[in-house]
């Protein structure tokens, strides 16, 4: 009789944020990611839900890598009565460490902002509050897919409470463990997890999940986000060669990168023509992997002669930290990153750029003589300061929004990106008159022939595989081609529950 195996799906299914699995045998449970839903205010809503599961009854957690969407429920999870091990590169709990303390701050700052309207506006606020209630009991019942794909376009930086504390965070901070990528660790009764590079941003990891239960051996691979092969600073996706179950993120599903050197072209074109016309060139980018990838670029393209010298303003505290995390683990860097630092080429470091900390400075970008570029958080401008840059200049034609990164459906970046004309940010109705443009070859995803590509590695085919962290369109684009490999799939809606026998 083989001892009973279950998976629950609890995020990242159907849609692209909010990762978390739960694993549980006869003796343990073990919870795969606790990320963040990031998004349109229909999916961010999804955060408030009560968790699926007793928090104080798992095990332990395995983190594949630092992005919110990953990690960001982290201290939630602690705060509501988990106090086991959590597990990680030691790469990904530095940077988690930065990720989680700014979420943590910003939601702080957004609840006193909140509380000091509530308190000049009751009326408003409590009529505020009950559709929040109304959103919260809606958001339990709907089809969430749905609901994200006929989201307007709006952006809300407002929160009523944080969902975590700057001290709360801190407890869960004291809960991580700092791995080795290749050695197998026992972490809970009967399971042990491998972390392989998954060449994503620094510290990701695609996790392979061993269980023995009654002599019989079983494995689960999460694929975590998957990186691009060729990218630069850090090295390629690890292949997989076998598995019972996996599941596979399908982020570009449907989708093909174009290729690095066109993406390198065009974001060389985008800085000449802003330096040519005066502008102001901005680019929503996560401050962890795509910046330190971009000002890897811009000072490429500075060095051979091929861009002007713009001021670029950093426009991320977060961003600058995590450059001092990359920096602090080279041992993470490719052949050709390495190459590059022993001809003592700073590699992500663009000449004089000016890294705004505090949020006046970041106000004041906007006064600065023209032409300069800026690079501010989040890359979807679902939340950060990319938001108020955005308010102030979508309204400028001499402005050039360029987007570097996926854009998931309903944000606030997809509806720019597809050709909005109007948009509404924080209460606001606002019209867009600037110059929008997209990269995709900077992309820190795997697009589907590279996907494709790592799953050719299997030489046991998995007995399912689970296409999860994907929008619909993706999802459905992509399974078939999956199928064609001659793998058995599964598309999980989200909260199923799968028995593995």
């Amino acid at each position: 009789m083989m001892a009973e195996m279950r998976l629950h799906f609890l995020g990242a299914t159907r849609t692209v944020t909010g990762s978390q699995y739960l694993l549980e045998t006869d003796r343990a449970r073990v919870l795969i990611d606790c990320g963040m839903f990031q998004g349109s205010p229909n999916d961010v809503i999804r955060n408030r839900i009560p968790f699926a599961y007793t928090p104080g009854e798992v095990d332990a957690v395995l983190l594949t890598h630092a992005h919110l969407d990953h990690c960001g429920l982290i201290p939630h999870l602690s705060a509501s009565g988990f106090s086991k091990p959590i597990y990680a590169t030691k790469g990904t709990v530095d940077l988690t460490r930065l990720v989680l303390l700014d979420s943590a701050k910003l939601q702080e700052e957004f609840s006193q902002s909140h509380q000091r309207f509530a308190k000049k506006n009751p009326d408003r606020a409590a009529v505020e509050d009950e559709e929040t209630m109304a959103e919260l009991a809606a958001a339990t019942k709907e089809d969430p897919a749905a609901a994200t794909r006929n989201a307007p376009p709006a952006a809300i930086t407002a929160l009523r409470e944080p969902l975590y504390t700057v001290d709360q965070t801190n407890t869960a901070l004291g809960l991580f463990r700092g791995i080795d990528y290749g050695a197998e660790v026992q972490i809970a009764p009967g399971i042990t997890a491998t972390y392989l590079d998954a060449g994503h941003i620094l510290g990701s990891a695609i996790i392979r999940v061993r269980v023995m239960e009654r002599d019989q051996e079983r494995v689960i691979v999460f694929s975590g986000d998957i990186g691009r092969p060729g990218s630069p600073i850090i090295r390629d996706p690890t292949p997989v060669t076998a598995a019972d179950w996996l599941l596979i993120e399908s982020t570009y599903g449907g989708k093909t990168h174009e290729p690095q050197e066109e993406a390198i072209r065009l974001l060389g074109e985008a800085v000449k023509l802003t330096g040519d016309a005066k502008g102001v060139l901005l680019v929503p980018s996560f401050a962890i992997g795509r910046t330190q990838e971009i000002v890897y670029e811009l000072n490429r393209l500075l060095s051979a002669g091929t861009i002007p010298h713009l001021p670029l303003y950093l426009d991320s505290p977060m961003a600058g930290k995590a450059s001092d995390v990359y920096r602090a683990h080279l041992e993470y860097f490719d052949d050709a990153a390495r190459a590059l630092i022993a001809s003592s080429d700073s590699i992500i470091d663009y000449p004089d750029a000016i890294v705004t900390n505090s949020a006046k400075e970041s106000l004041a970008i906007e006064q600065a003589a023209r032409p300069f570029m800026v690079l501010a958080s989040n890359g979807m401008i679902t939340g950060g300061r990319i938001v108020q840059h955005v308010k102030s200049l979508v309204g400028d034609p001499g402005m050039t929004l360029l987007f570097v990164g996926y854009q998931g459906e309903g944000t606030l970046g997809a509806h720019l990106q597809q050709g909005a004309k109007q948009v509404r940010i924080d209460g606001q109705d606002l019209e867009v008159h600037c110059q929008v443009r997209s990269i995709s070859g900077f992309s820190a995803h795997s697009d589907e022939p590279e996907l494709l590509a790592w799953l050719g590695n299997f030489t046991k085919k998995p007995r399912t595989t689970f296409i999860v962290h994907g929008d619909p369109a993706a999802q459905a684009a992509f399974e078939p081609k999956v199928k064609a490999l001659g793998f058995a799939t599964a598309v999980p809606a989200w909260r199923e529950t799968v028995e593995l026998a």
